[in-house]
């Protein structure tokens, strides 16, 4: 989801808009007091006082809990390990310093973090809640027991609720829980209003595969609190399966019971992540096979783009000629068949770019760079059997106009490649 929009924003930039990357941290609620109930047990267990809880489903097994626990006892800022509420600041503190640096690593750097605990203790969701109130956007009422619940255990009762069927979703929703708290649909509603307020033309929500049923609510309240003014976009992004020689592959259980972003790198490095995990589209699972990232064969599509660009630049470096220099056209523009292919190819770049911006769909750009490359490849090739289909003939170039298209060629290489975010080295 972090590279699909560092490229979605990518592709704003390029395309002139100003963009700003935010990511927003669920911190207040259940799950972040699970999290740090489960620091406070490996706390315990650390300085030998008790073992940690063995099946609790509400606890966070991984052993990157440890790692943290660790550092809030060496940091020593905390006398007491049970004053949960700064234990909870801290935990999430070093969460956060983790995913920064797992961000990182992928070559992803995010404006703001934004805080839901923040929302809640500067008053932003009350005020949410008080806007679409004097909207006439909110009731009090019951709702029926969701699909997933038991109908038994379900206790219908009265409770605040938003009004979002009149905005094209399935029912309206709940926005506090039994004790009095905000639902995280609550706090999602007060981080939108609170980007409508700084006044952003456009919102764009990437959601992983498990928050599509979100997606109507959440669009029902922008409505709602923005008049129909502001857009919002949700692109949804799916699982990824982890492949070796087409059976599933598990790196390392370290962690817990899943591979992190620094597993997947320290094992193919950055470019083939980004490349392959935007070779397809969002909304469809995508298969990520170990084998084929790690081979230096056509199969290996973000090797094959690399090595386009690479055999390019060592066109230039025989010939003793910059690559980034203007070539001045000498004589005719004589191009055979396959030159005419990689043109019409090329040609076809300025729409690829505008399209993916227009639908916010990056994958079309490792798809096309591809398919040019192939071509490049195929004609590169010819030249080991026929002279003619040569780039350098006796340290010499065959001819200006394939310079000129080999610098075209690198050129939407070079400028495909930085907007989903991998290298292109000059040498392979």
């Amino acid at each position: 989801g972090a590279i699909l929009g560092d490229a979605i924003a990518n592709l704003l930039i390029f395309n002139g808009n100003s963009v700003t990357k935010e990511y927003y941290v669920n911190d207040y609620g259940n799950q972040v007091n699970n999290f740090t109930l489960s620091v406070f047990h490996r706390i315990n267990e650390i300085l030998g006082k008790k073992k940690f809880p063995k099946n609790s489903d509400d606890l966070y097994p991984g052993e990157y809990v440890i790692d943290i626990a660790k550092k809030i006892i060496d940091e020593k800022i905390i006398n007491k390990f049970d004053d949960i509420e700064k234990l909870k600041e801290h935990s999430v503190n070093e969460a956060i310093k983790l995913i920064k640096l797992n961000l990182k690593s992928l070559g992803i750097k995010h404006d703001l973090f934004v805080f839901e605990s923040e929302l809640v203790k500067k008053k932003i969701v009350d005020r949410t809640i008080e806007k679409l109130k004097k909207n006439n956007h909110i009731y009090v009422g019951k709702i029926k027991a969701p699909k997933y619940e038991e109908k038994k255990k379900w206790v219908e009762r009265e409770q605040l609720l938003f009004k979002s069927i009149p905005y094209g979703d399935d029912k309206d929703r709940p926005l506090q829980k039994a004790d009095s708290s905000w639902t995280y649909f609550a706090g999602d509603l007060a981080y939108h209003d609170n980007k409508i307020e700084r006044k952003f033309d456009v919102l764009i929500n990437i959601l992983g595969s498990d928050h599509s049923g979100y997606v109507k609510r959440i669009n029902a309240g922008v409505r709602a609190l923005s008049k129909n003014k502001t857009q919002l976009i949700c692109k949804v992004s799916q699982l990824v399966k982890l492949l070796k020689e087409g059976k599933p592959f598990v790196m390392s259980k370290r962690k817990g019971d899943y591979i992190t972003v620094e597993d997947l790198i320290n094992e193919v490095g950055k470019d083939p992540v980004r490349f392959i995990m935007l070779s397809r589209s969002n909304d469809v699972e995508l298969d990520f096979d170990f084998k084929k990232v790690m081979e230096k064969s056509k199969d290996n599509p973000v090797y094959y783009v690399q090595y386009c660009y690479a055999r390019i630049c060592s066109v230039f470096r025989k010939l003793k000629k910059d690559l980034n220099e203007e070539i001045k056209l000498e004589g005719k523009f004589n191009i055979n068949s396959h030159e005419k292919q990689i043109i019409k190819k090329l040609s076809e770049w300025p729409k690829c770019v505008h399209i993916s911006t227009e639908k916010m769909e990056p994958h079309r750009i490792p798809i096309y760079l591809y398919e040019l490359a192939t071509l490049f490849h195929a004609y590169w090739n010819l030249g080991k059997d026929n002279v003619e289909h040569r780039f350098i003939s006796n340290d010499n170039a065959t001819s200006h106009t394939k310079l000129i298209i080999l610098k075209c060629v690198a050129s939407v290489i070079k400028s495909g490649m930085n907007l989903i975010g991998v290298n292109t080295p000059n040498k392979m």
